[in-house]
């Protein structure tokens, strides 16, 4: 039997237990090359009616399995789509150029306290490593990762996809662990789930209150009303140089500071016109945005 063959039937298989797949090269990339031009985007063949959208073809359709992989003469091995409706979430274990993803994995289980089902889907890589298949909860998007959980640990998520068992890569092919064969996948234990989740964001900083803003602006007020005849350009140049620097660390409203030092250079007797072009030339000498 042909690679391209024994790659098809496997895909079958995997699609009849209602697994999206698409096929794979012997390098583990989706094998039909794109239809489109670079930065063109289709999600996939149902859309513009040509495959080559990679994990976007995943289908358990048994007929466009079929359609995709006479698309793909030189298939070696298919791809198992993670995330969508299944919710797959997929462990890809490396044992190779002195990294150990199980230790690692072994090492986070202990110090974040779960336990990885032994009952679930484990197929067996060239590299002596293992793809682990998990279910995520429900309305529960898992991104995909490489390296974030641990040296050896990549996570396939949303848009991610594990290579399938029965495909045949460079180095040798996947199967499912002799001892355990075909398990459905587990639910991800709770701890485990928290490491792949990105972290949640952080409250952004509260800007300093309006009383310590106003003051701050009151201040340069004073120094503008305050100046004598002869120098009030000069001292409205500087309060507003000093204005516009807290607008540019966020602690003054651009708005308020052109408003507020333009009337009281107005009051302390300046052209309207005059103080504007005093108020903009220190906007621009302190690059404040405006």
């Amino acid at each position: 039997m042909s690679s391209w063959q024994n790659a098809l039937e496997h895909a079958l298989r995997a699609a009849a237990l209602g697994y999206p797949v698409f096929p794979l090269s012997r390098n583990k990339v989706p094998a039909i090359p794109s239809p489109h031009d670079r930065g063109h985007k289709c999600p996939n063949f149902t859309e513009c009616g040509t495959p080559g959208h990679g994990v976007g073809d995943a289908t358990a359709d048994t007929a466009n399995v079929r359609w995709l992989f006479d698309h793909a003469p030189h298939a070696a091995g298919y791809g198992i789509a993670c995330g969508g409706r299944l919710r797959l979430v997929g462990l890809d274990l490396d044992r190779k150029n002195g990294v150990d993803g199980v230790a690692t994995l072994d090492r986070l289980a202990s110090e974040h306290r779960f336990t990885v089902p032994r009952g679930t889907w484990i197929t067996c890589t060239p590299s002596g490593g293992y793809h682990i298949g998990l279910i995520a909860p429900a309305g529960v998007a898992v991104p995909n990762s490489v390296g974030r959980l641990g040296p050896g640990i990549d996570v396939r998520g949303t848009r991610g996809y594990l290579v399938g068992p029965g495909s045949a890569g460079k180095n040798g092919e996947y199967v499912f662990h002799p001892q355990l064969g075909y398990k459905p996948p587990q639910p991800v234990p709770e701890g485990l789930l928290k490491l792949m989740l990105p972290p949640p964001p952080q409250p952004r900083r509260q800007a300093p209150l309006l009383r310590t803003r106003s003051a701050a602006l009151d201040g340069l007020v004073r120094v503008v009303t305050g100046a004598q005849e002869g120098e009030r350009n000069s001292k409205l140049y500087w309060a507003a140089a000093k204005a516009w620097a807290h607008v540019e660390d966020g602690h003054l409203g651009a708005l308020d500071v052109e408003t507020t030092l333009l009337g009281a250079a107005v009051s302390r007797g300046l052209g309207e016109a005059e103080a504007r072009r005093t108020i903009e030339s220190a906007r621009r000498t302190v690059g404040a945005r405006s």
